[in-house]
């Protein structure tokens, strides 16, 4: 995996012989931003991110792994020393379940052991209690979620709830950059029990659509893949398994107002349709509401659609719920105001051209 050198130099050995990965989702993280790593292991991505972030970011590495914690915290203030601040800390817990501080619950563990079925409900009890009150994540706290090669061993079953989890900590806005292996055919029931092919992030891939549908599922939107290889990371049995890095965002929730807003898609495709199922067709005018207005204008999309705004803005207090059509259109009477007759002059040439 190639990595940018500059961000390496700093970074102890010890950290870098231990790291394991299959990407770089760290190259999608910008300055000041608070990052989540997930699976963050001896830290080298955390690392990494924080020369990216800056001393204004942060970055938190999630492991439930001892001895990486181990090395990751031990070096930590080795690689602040080199940057000149210490904006990197590590956290204990499992990623499909990143409200619970396994440190805490070891705690309550010491303090109430676990000798009958009565003990272990009570600690279930203390458990959900942690989660409430003492999260190892709060809810929309990130900005940027990042993993490397790490989802494909969560249990198929606890996988959906791992997206979730992702969902949840982001912010409004916020994304996940995740990168791992995927299957191109399902992974039959003999590899997944396979130990070996486990651990070797083989039995829990997802295969190349499952992996995109995990997104969609939790909530995410402008799900993107920035990175494909086209050549297998390995083939077992006639499957092959790629490395591939997915963006996706979170902010699309919320409800639907009419401002009488309008877009246009440049192209060059003759039509697309957006994870909400609305059809845009290139060079027509389509009515849209004012969230998918300002979605349409940021993160993936920007540059593809041209906004119009109504003549005449319409307040907050004035607009009515949006009533979604797919592929509904918008007059352009609706934008200039119904009874607009106005005639202007011709706008300015563009700059070395002649008006006609």
């Amino acid at each position: 995996m190639e990595y940018d050198r500059k961000y390496l130099e700093v970074i102890p050995d010890e950290v870098i012989e231990k790291d394991y990965g299959c990407g770089d989702p760290s190259k999608w993280v910008h300055a000041g931003e608070t990052v989540l790593d997930l699976g963050s292991g001896t830290g080298k991505i955390c690392f990494i991110a924080s020369q990216v972030v800056g001393a204004e970011g942060k970055v938190i590495g999630v492991d439930m792994t001892d001895d990486m914690l181990e090395v990751a915290n031990r070096n930590a203030p080795i690689v602040a020393g080199r940057i000149g601040y210490d904006n990197v800390e590590f956290r204990k817990g499992r990623i499909q379940d990143l409200a619970l501080d396994l440190n805490l619950l070891g705690q309550a563990l010491e303090a109430h052991p676990v000798a009958s079925a009565t003990d272990f409900l009570q600690l279930d009890e203390i458990a959900e209690e942690l989660r409430i009150k003492q999260p190892l994540v709060m809810t929309e706290s990130i900005d940027v979620v990042v993993s490397n090669c790490v989802l494909n061993l969560v249990e198929p079953e606890q996988k959906p709830k791992l997206f979730r989890e992702i969902f949840r900590v982001l912010k409004m806005g916020g994304r996940a950059v995740i990168s791992d292996i995927v299957s191109d055919e399902p992974v039959p029931a003999a590899m997944r029990e396979d130990a070996h092919l486990w651990s070797g992030c083989i039995s829990g891939a997802l295969t190349e659509q499952g992996f995109l549908k995990a997104f969609e599922d939790a909530g995410f939107y402008g799900i993107e893949l920035v990175k494909f290889e086209t050549q297998p990371w390995q083939t077992v049995e006639g499957i092959e398994f790629r490395s591939v890095t997915v963006q996706a965002y979170k902010g699309k929730q919320g409800p639907c107002f009419e401002h009488n807003q309008a877009v246009v898609y440049q192209g060059p495709f003759k039509s697309v349709l957006d994870d909400d199922g609305h059809r845009f067709d290139r060079g027509v005018r389509a009515a849209v509401c004012d969230k998918t207005f300002n979605l349409l204008q940021s993160g993936p999309y920007a540059g593809h659609f041209t906004p119009i705004q109504p003549l005449e803005p319409m307040s907050a207090a004035q607009a009515q719920p949006f009533v979604c059509v797919p592929g509904a259109r918008r007059h352009p009477k609706e934008t200039k105001g119904q009874d607009y007759d106005a005639t202007t002059e011709a706008g300015n040439c563009i700059e070395g051209g002649e008006c006609c």
